[in-house]
């Protein structure tokens, strides 16, 4: 519409006193208004097409053909202007026909009065206006379901992508760990006859060795003996991969048994005095357990308690380490592990049983280890359905607790592993 007062208008009709009538009757209506003319099918289409108009009004019969013709006509070009069809002669068939072509509305030329084409007029436009916006909607919606079709597309190829990555890392992790399993044990082989043949040579050193003594100068009985802490440290790092590679491979198997905890912790400890000797720490020990036996793997249980406390005693320069265990439920024990060493400061908290991960990354640092220990750790708990936290403040030490089953079960440990395998794999 041009105008909210004022309306173009177009009248087809071949007879020029009913398109008079038609103009006396609008100017009656009290609608502001321009009216164009036209006298065929053909003229009209060509007005139509032409012009802008706010309405048209069309005779049913007209020499080249019939309203029903132009109508038809008129909206299979693209038309959206409203049509009111006129006739002299019309029928409620005629009307029907009419509405069903695409006219907008319909009215006998006997009934031409100003009041009734200003509200014809009006509600034609106001239709006709709502149809435009409605088909306004209906495009905006069409266009954004193709957008959505398009990027539905998109997220469906990246969720493939995603998926064929995931399976390609799936398939590398699986062989990497594989790699690092053979690995691994081809360079175990050589290291225990480095080892072997190490402590075979210090024992003839001392005469403590069954062969004939081959006299040893001390520069190279402190030689040999580098070799074979060296070896010895060497194949404590290659176990620790070899132990993680078979976790995500999957084929590491819990031996379980009955297992006396006290003893455990107690024989453990005395294996590890000598380093906390050395840097003049106080190991404490408090256990208190109604019952000390528990069903797990006694090594795999052992090498926990070992990572913890070989851990706490390297980061502790002065005070103490403490191992303490206690039933914590009818089936479930607690074992911390607690020191007063350097700590750990928060934002590493939450990645300290990564792999591989340190506090310190430099080349320089001054602990030394493949980062490994607490990874293991936190597996092989896991794989006893069990878990392991930390509480730590920087300069004022840490605190590891375990929660453990009292009788791990073989389907538990299966179970667990297939999980681990998984995330370590993904």
């Amino acid at each position: 519409m041009t105008n909210l007062c004022f309306f173009r208008l177009l009248v087809i009709d071949d007879d020029e006193i009913d398109r008079m009538a038609l103009n006396r009757a609008l100017k009656r209506s009290g609608l502001q208004f321009e009216l164009a003319e036209a006298g065929t099918v053909q003229a009209g289409i060509e007005q139509v097409c032409s012009g802008q108009f706010d309405c048209v009004f069309l005779d049913y019969r007209l020499p080249d053909g019939d309203g029903l013709t132009l109508v038809s006509h008129l909206r299979q070009a693209g038309g959206k202007i409203p049509l009111i069809a006129l006739t002299g002669q019309g029928s409620e068939e005629t009307a029907v026909e009419l509405m069903k072509a695409g006219a907008s509305d319909y009215l006998p030329k006997a009934s031409l009065s100003g009041e009734t084409l200003a509200t014809m007029v009006k509600s034609a436009i106001r239709v006709y206006e709502a149809e435009c916006r409605t088909e306004q909607a209906n495009q905006r919606l069409r266009e954004t379901n193709e957008l959505l079709k398009q990027q539905n597309q998109e997220l469906e190829r990246q969720r493939e992508q995603i998926q064929r990555k995931n399976l390609q890392l799936a398939e590398v992790s699986r062989l990497k760990s594989e790699f690092l399993a053979t690995m691994s044990h081809e360079l175990r082989t050589p290291l225990n006859a480095i080892i072997g043949f190490s402590q075979i040579l210090i024992r003839q050193g001392r005469g403590k060795s069954d062969t004939p003594s081959v006299p040893v100068s001390q520069r190279h009985h402190d030689m040999v003996q580098r070799i074979l802490s060296n070896g010895q440290h060497l194949l404590a790092l290659i176990n620790d991969i070899l132990d993680l590679s078979k976790i995500e491979a999957g084929r590491l198997d819990l031996r379980l048994e009955k297992v006396n905890l006290n003893e455990l912790i107690s024989t453990t400890v005395a294996s590890l005095q000598s380093l906390a000797t050395q840097k003049q720490l106080e190991v404490k020990i408090d256990v208190s357990l109604d019952n000390p036996i528990v069903t797990n793997d006694f090594n795999r249980l052992r090498q926990v308690i070992i990572n913890l406390l070989s851990n706490a005693i390297k980061f502790t320069e002065q005070g103490y380490v403490c191992i303490s265990a206690q039933e914590s439920g009818a089936d479930q024990l607690t074992i911390t592990v607690e020191d007063t060493g350097i700590g750990i400061v928060p934002e590493q908290l939450s990645q300290i049983f990564d792999a591989f991960h340190q506090s310190d990354q430099s080349v320089s640092r001054k602990h030394k280890g493949t980062g490994l220990g607490l990874a293991i750790t936190s597996l092989l708990l896991e794989m006893m359905h069990g878990s392991v936290e930390v509480e730590s403040e920087l300069g004022q030490g840490s605190r590891f607790i375990i929660t453990l089953p009292r009788q791990v079960t073989i389907q538990d440990t299966h179970s667990s592993q297939k999980s681990t395998h998984f995330e370590s794999s993904v």
